[in-house]
């Protein structure tokens, strides 16, 4: 199903006004205070935006009307729009939601017996080239406000009736959508903190992760200002693969980026860290490979590996492992003693899998035309 929607997000009416979205709760409390009202008014402001879901201040009835009027002159809560929604067949929603007149994002539900989460979008496609991404074949345009993405959050949450505190159909939230969140590091740090706060989304700490490819020196400022959960997309074990697959690796080596993984456990001891793993045809995916993970997750005794069996987009030269290659490759990791899940897919069939998003880019690097140029010769060859 392909359901055009539009939400309060179309923002006629809203030019110059503050955007409370943009805020987290200390934030909120000193705009207030410029406005000369008393902290704990934002406070009240805040639970209607984010437990009721609410973006008209009219119907925040325990707010003064003066205090209201003031708001409705100078403020507006406004969540992206919402372009298309699609389901699949296996309950998966995916939303592509606009940003600006040029761009849009795609943030991913994916719900299961026992939890439902969000995939959440921190750029505007990603600068960083991986390989086997299709959001990096987009190319990149710029890093997402607070407010845009905070506000994936708020379309999904009123899109699935999400309740804070009582029916939680959003249990955790991953940014592992569109973009390096640790390359947007502020505007990311104050949407989690919203998705934690009690009078936000209220999430306890392990259900908010970000994913990162390896920005070694915002690993360590992460674990330092906010309690969340970390994942790290791996894809190879050894440096010369791992440089052809995830660029970033040839300035954050495996050796640093291994140091940074184990600061982070040391500064929380309870944690673990996820290693994703994308296990492609004659790429990744032999026991070779497998033996240097092995030796990888040996330095890391406490942490896990999830494999991810690549989903192909246009344009792309690798290829799915077939499943008894998957199978084995999770056997000798198993046999070795590290905790290895498989990712089941979801939602391939609305490329809503993982590495699928691509949205829609005003690309600044002129990466995505040499895409399409591949896409188009492809067909030439095939016709």
């Amino acid at each position: 199903m392909n359901q055009v929607l539009t939400t309060p997000s179309d923002q006629s009416g809203t030019a110059g006004k503050v955007n409370l979205l943009d805020f987290d709760r200390q934030g909120l409390r000193d705009f207030f205070a410029q406005l000369g009202e008393k902290p704990y008014r934002a406070e009240q402001v805040m639970k209607w935006i984010y437990h009721h879901l609410e973006s008209d201040f009219a119907n925040m009835t325990d707010v003064g009307k003066a205090l209201r009027a003031k708001l409705e002159a100078s403020c507006h809560v406004g969540p992206p729009q919402t372009l298309v929604d699609k389901a699949a067949a296996d309950g998966t929603h995916k939303w592509l939601l606009g940003m600006d007149g040029r761009n849009a994002v795609e943030a991913v539900y994916i719900p299961e017996p026992t939890r439902g989460t969000l995939c959440v979008s921190s750029q505007i496609g990603c600068a960083l080239n991986c390989q086997f991404c299709s959001t990096g074949a987009q190319g990149f345009n710029r890093n997402l406000a607070t407010a845009e993405i905070i506000g994936q959050m708020w379309v999904a949450a009123k899109h699935l009736g999400n309740v804070t505190h009582q029916n939680r159909r959003i249990t955790n939230v991953v940014m592992m959508g569109m973009g390096e969140p640790l390359a947007n590091f502020d505007n990311v740090v104050r949407a989690m903190s919203l998705m934690r706060d009690d009078l936000g989304f209220g999430l306890a700490s392990k259900r908010v992760t970000l994913s990162t490819a390896g920005m070694v020196p915002m690993i360590d400022k992460l674990s330092e200002v906010i309690d969340v959960s970390l994942a790290v997309s791996l894809h190879a074990a050894n440096d010369e693969l791992r440089t052809e697959l995830v660029p970033l690796n040839k300035r954050y080596p495996l050796a640093e980026l291994t140091a940074a993984c184990q600061r982070w456990i040391a500064r929380k001891p309870r944690t673990s860290i996820t290693f994703e793993y994308t296990l492609m045809k004659g790429v990744n995916d032999q026991p070779e490979h497998a033996k240097q993970l092995i030796r990888f997750m040996r330095r890391l005794p406490t942490c896990k590996v999830n494999l991810i069996p690549f989903n192909p987009f246009p344009g792309t030269r690798f290829e799915r492992s077939d499943a008894e290659t998957i199978r084995a490759f999770q056997t000798q990791l198993l046999n070795a003693g590290i905790l290895t899940m498989l990712r089941r897919t979801r939602g391939d069939d609305i490329d809503a899998a993982c590495g699928q998003l691509a949205g829609q880019v005003n690309d600044r690097t002129r990466r995505s035309a040499g895409i399409r140029q591949r896409v188009d010769q492809e067909v030439t060859h095939a016709l």
